[in-house]
This record gives structure tokens, sequence and C-alpha cells, in this order.
């Protein structure tokens, strides 16, 4: 066990001789740092996040209005301790070995619970990003956008939701080998580098969830969004919740997916794209007059 580890939590010892009354306690506890590789089946599918079998994630979520689901769910993610569903947390440790083990192709494997099954008693929680961004957005903001877009947006959808969780997959692995983080885009020229702690990247929140957001021009690129017609991509940019934008990694990713695009050079769509960089800065300035009044 590192130095920096702490020791928390007791287990009953069955080695106890059979005529004492109480059974001696046993200090233990588990914190894995090392990241096992997810299986090819589940990267691009939204269970990959976080499998919601807390009753808590359906009580937040279900229990706002829909302009108020988002910023509900973000703030819950934040501050939610997993550990704390006694029941949940039992079943998923009673598979806690299929549960770790790598490309595990295990019912109840997600990222989420990965994380909890290395992380027993240690006192780290799942980064809130798998909850909130990665599968509420995956799940929710996908359905909603899916039926709207054309058979390409359609496709762009799917295959840059399995680019978004193949550059967490490369991360999440890079973070194991070293403290470096370097992607480099297959299309618009853009890269990620940063620099966390090996073995921290999923220890920090915030920082886990920088990186996630560094990555996302990037799977979206790759994925073909600068190929899509004008209304696909007005859909696209315009579905994320009027509150997320004001994050300013949204903006981020906003600025990032449209220099790129401009970056691969779309003569067929030239035009209709400078339009819809304009107007895609039009819906920002609208979403933040709507906040400012909040």
């Amino acid at each position: 066990m590192a130095a920096d580890e702490k020791v928390v939590g007791t287990a009953t010892s069955y080695m106890t001789p059979t005529d004492y009354k109480q059974r001696a306690l046993v200090e233990r506890n588990v914190c894995d740092k090392m990241v096992p590789a997810a299986a090819a089946s589940i990267v691009g599918t939204c269970p990959y996040y976080y499998r919601p079998l807390h009753g808590e994630y359906w009580e937040t979520v279900e229990k706002v209005s829909v302009s108020s689901t988002w910023e509900a769910v973000k703030a819950w993610a934040k501050f939610w301790d997993p550990y704390r569903d006694h029941a949940t947390f039992a079943t998923l440790l009673h598979r806690r070995e299929k549960l770790i083990e790598a490309e595990s192709t295990d019912s109840d494997w997600s990222r989420h619970g990965n994380f909890m099954m290395r992380h027993v008693g240690c006192g780290h929680k799942p980064p809130g990003y798998y909850v909130s961004y990665g599968y509420y957005y995956c799940s929710t903001y996908g359905a909603k956008l899916f039926p709207k877009l054309s058979p390409s947006g359609q496709a762009w959808l799917v295959l840059a939701k399995k680019k978004l969780q193949v550059h967490m997959e490369d991360g999440l692995h890079q973070n194991m080998t070293g403290n470096t983080i370097k992607m480099t885009s297959e299309k618009g020229n853009r890269n990620v580098r940063m620099s966390p702690p090996q073995f921290g990247l999923e220890l920090n929140d915030e920082t886990f969830t920088s990186f996630a957001f560094e990555t996302h021009p990037l799977a979206y690129l790759e994925g073909g969004l600068a190929d899509l017609g004008f209304l696909d991509l007005w859909y696209i940019l315009g579905e994320p919740n009027m509150q997320e934008w004001g994050d300013g990694r949204t903006w981020g990713q906003a600025k990032e997916s449209s220099f790129g695009m401009a970056s691969i050079g779309l003569n067929k769509v030239e035009e209709s794209a400078n339009k819809f960089r304009s107007e895609t800065s039009e819906l920002v300035d609208r979403a933040l007059n709507r906040l400012m009044e909040r």
C-alpha cells in the first residue's frame, strides 16, 4: 500500500476461535489507481460512462422540470457519494472481480462502476463527468437530437459518440504510462496536450472534466462534422441545454469545432458554414442574455 493511501473500513475475521463471543476486526481498504481497458463492445454506448443503478440518479432527473434537469444533474453529480447507496454498492461489490478486470463484459460494468470497485474505502469518488456530461448527455442529448438529423447527421452522431469514448480510453491509457497526454486529430489539425500526474487523471474531478472537454472537438471533427449540411449543424450546436452555454468549456468546443471546420476547406458548404458560425454566435449571445436575467 502506498504511503499516501489511508486505511479505512473494517471486516470480520473468520479465524477467530469459536469460544470468542465477538470476532476481531480487521482494517482493510482497496485503492487501485490502475485503470483497465474497456471492452471494445461497450465503447460507443451510453452505459460506457455509467449505468443508472442508483435510485438517486432517477430521483434527481425525474423530480425537476425539463428546463432545470441539466443544472440539477450537474450539481448533484458534483457532490453525490455513490457509496452511500448501500444496496447498489453491495450489488456491485458482489461482482467486484468481474467489474475490475480488463475488457470486462459484465452486464453492470461502466467506467463509473469500475472506478467504485477499484476505490473501496479509500475516500476517492468517481469523476462527476461520468454521470453528468457523459451519461446524461449521451442518453438525453443523443435521444433528443437523433430524430431531428438527416441520415448523414445520424451517422455522425453515432461515430462522434464512439470517438469521444475512444479518446477517453486513449487518455486514461496514456495517464497509466506517464504524466503527459498528447492527441492529434485525424481531421482539422486540432490537438490535445495535458500533464496530469501519472495515475491521477481520474482522481481530480476538474482535471478530468477539462481533459474530456479538450477531446470533444477532435471527436466531432473525426466523426465528420465538417461534411454535414447547415440544418444538421444548426441542430447539433443548438441542442445543448440553455444553461450549458454558461460553461466556458462549451464555448471552447463550439469555437474549436468551427475553426477545425474552416481548416479542412469546405468548398461546397463554405457559404453555409460561414452563416452557421455567425448564427451560432448569435445563439450563444442569446443564451448568455438568458442566463444573466436569472
